[in-house]
């Protein structure tokens, strides 16, 4: 069984890194959920505006800048994700903080390159 993973600042826009994310994740065979801005379909997987019906997630992959991710520090705690990737662009120490105090695992790095390295 996979691992079902949070891609938050899902992207419509195909040269988006968290639309190439959500493609890779699945041509992978993870459980995916996103959220963004604007709802749609992206791999077969369905992009929401909101957490509130996201669930049993493991890794929470960020595509949104440190300003943009604080309305979502409570939501993603209270989400209690195994770990939380920060990718290029999103490294926020104010949030690595809270995570840590939460016993949630700060990963900085790309996702992309996780799974292309299996390290994912």
């Amino acid at each position: 069984m996979s691992i079902k993973t949070l891609v938050l600042g899902a992207s419509l826009k195909t040269n988006r890194y968290s639309n190439i994310a959500i493609h890779k994740l699945t041509s992978y065979h993870h459980n995916v959920a996103a959220v963004g801005l604007r709802k749609g379909v992206v791999a077969g997987v369905h992009i929401e505006t909101s957490l509130e019906n996201v669930e049993d997630i493991d890794t929470v992959t960020l595509y949104l800048n440190p300003q943009r991710q604080q309305v979502y520090y409570d939501a993603i705690i209270r989400l209690n994700p195994r770990r939380v990737i920060f990718n290029p662009g999103t490294e926020n120490p104010e949030f690595y903080k809270k995570l840590k105090e939460a016993n949630i695992e700060v990963e900085v790095a790309c996702t992309l390159v996780l799974l292309s390295t299996n390290q994912y």
